[in-house]
């Protein structure tokens, strides 16, 4: 076979009535390999481009070869019918390009038909299966639609997420989830594989951590395997990434997710992430990565309210078949307001001393058996006293927090509080903006943007945050 970079086997001599000699080829496909890799690009090319092999030219067809089906899929989709005009321009003997899997079949031997090859390709096929399940992370059997407690502050991702799950076809590409810790975007997540899963079971899912997808790229670089890496994560029905915020910065596995998403989305597959901040407030991504999430439907899951914390509660107590005083859930909902994890771990801890130890549960019982997880949510730490802590640092008036000032002696304290007040509470975007003078969350998503972007430039001003950072906290 020919292939870009070495010589093989030509065209059957005797078979084929416009014969090519085997050097003429080979210049011929050089040629077109140098245009096309002008036109799309190293990176392209050496995915797409460079592991075609030339099986044979016969009566004005080139019969290539390439290792994968779903490699076959792409290249007849995006490059043949380049290639074949390319190669026109190099010899007028040239009609079409045909795009066939490679077969392990022997020099020589008769080329099978394609009843023979088929038991092959469907075995790789349920191969290929079983290799994705062993890639996907293990699905919480909680965590489905019917156990998420639906408020004000997640009712959006909610609907989207039930949107995504149901649809016949796309309906948005992709869904971007995002939020604090513990705010239910896994829950989201794992309930939208669930009922995919428990509805039309012939789709395939495949759910798993942006750092996982980051250790099976590197492992499949220093394994050579990275073909079936990318026919691995780009035949799938549904993708999902849980935490895409772990790749920032990581250069090469960025530029393999950029184009495993193009893949998928050009394929009308699904694409589900979550972080912990929006698509534009992903410090260390490259811009042509955020605009990719930016252009589907991005959904915030804000910090919890009474009533729903209150709910969620509720909700635990009756999957868990415990009787708890409804003063007690109240308590709870009032007292543990970081996060759902915290809401559910308290009421498990009640719950289970209760059990254990034959006491009934109170108030006061709940205060004993939480006294570490009470006093660390008494100790949340205010946007008020943020502000407050940061206006003495840098000698401003408190008022300039909220005015419409823009000097940089006054707009730079105040992008430091909004970034701390991002950082030290579960505050949303909007929350914060509405403390600082009625400001828009765009103003806040930019001064945390910009206060990351200087705490790399300049250490002291690393230095200062830390610094106010450690006395809030203290």
């Amino acid at each position: 076979m020919i292939d870009a970079t070495s010589m093989g086997t030509t065209s059957h001599k005797g078979e084929d009535s416009n014969e090519m000699d085997q050097d003429v080829i080979a210049a011929q496909w050089n040629t077109v390999n140098d245009q096309l890799r002008g036109e799309i690009g190293e990176a392209a090319f050496q995915s797409w481009i460079k592991p075609i092999k030339i099986r044979s030219i016969e009566n004005g067809v080139v019969h290539v070869t390439v290792p994968t089906r779903f490699m076959r899929d792409w290249v007849v989709a995006h490059y043949a019918e380049r290639i074949a005009t390319l190669w026109q321009s190099e010899s007028l003997e040239i009609a079409s390009l045909e795009v066939s899997v490679r077969s392990d079949r022997a020099p020589g031997q008769p080329r099978e038909g394609i009843r023979r090859q088929t038991q092959p390709v469907n075995e790789a096929s349920r191969n290929m299966s079983a290799e994705r399940q062993g890639m996907s992370a293990a699905l919480d059997s909680r965590f489905v639609f019917d156990n998420f407690v639906v408020g004000k502050p997640n009712e959006f991702a909610y609907a989207a997420a039930r949107r995504i799950a149901e649809a016949e076809s796309v309906p948005f590409n992709p869904l971007f989830l995002y939020g604090g810790v513990g705010l239910g975007k896994t829950h989201l997540m794992h309930g939208i594989a669930w009922h995919i899963r428990q509805t039309t079971p012939e789709r395939t899912v495949l759910y798993l951590s942006a750092e996982k997808f980051m250790h099976r790229f590197v492992q499949a670089i220093r394994e050579s395997t990275t073909m079936d890496f990318k026919d691995q994560f780009r035949s799938v029905d549904v993708l999902m990434i849980d935490d895409v915020q772990f790749i920032a910065g990581k250069e090469s596995t960025q530029e393999e997710f950029f184009h495993t998403f193009n893949a998928l989305v050009d394929q009308g597959r699904q694409i589900v992430i979550s972080a912990d901040k929006s698509p534009s407030d992903l410090v260390g991504m490259e811009e042509r990565l955020i605009s990719r999430l930016n252009c589907g439907l991005v959904a915030d899951i804000h910090a919890t309210t009474y009533e729903l914390r209150l709910g969620i509660l509720q909700s635990k107590a009756a999957q868990m078949r415990a009787e708890i005083p409804s003063k007690v859930m109240e308590f709870l909902a009032h007292k543990i307001t970081s996060n759902v994890r915290e809401l559910e771990g308290g009421l498990n801890r009640v719950v289970a001393h209760a059990q254990l130890i034959g006491r009934e549960i109170s108030i006061e019982a709940t205060q004993d058996v939480l006294h570490d997880l009470l006093r660390a949510n008494d100790r949340r730490v205010t946007i008020e006293e943020i502000q407050k802590q940061v206006a003495n640092h840098f000698n401003i008036r408190l008022s300039d927090m909220h005015s419409a000032r823009r000097a940089r002696s006054v707009a730079r304290p105040r992008q430091v509080a909004m970034y701390l007040a991002k950082q030290l509470t579960a505050r949303s975007l909007p929350e914060i903006g509405r403390k600082f003078g009625g400001r828009d969350h765009t103003t806040v998503m930019h001064a945390v943007k910009k206060v990351d972007e200087l705490k790399g430039l300049d250490t002291g001003f690393a230095e200062d945050i830390e610094l106010l950072r450690r006395m809030l906290e203290g």
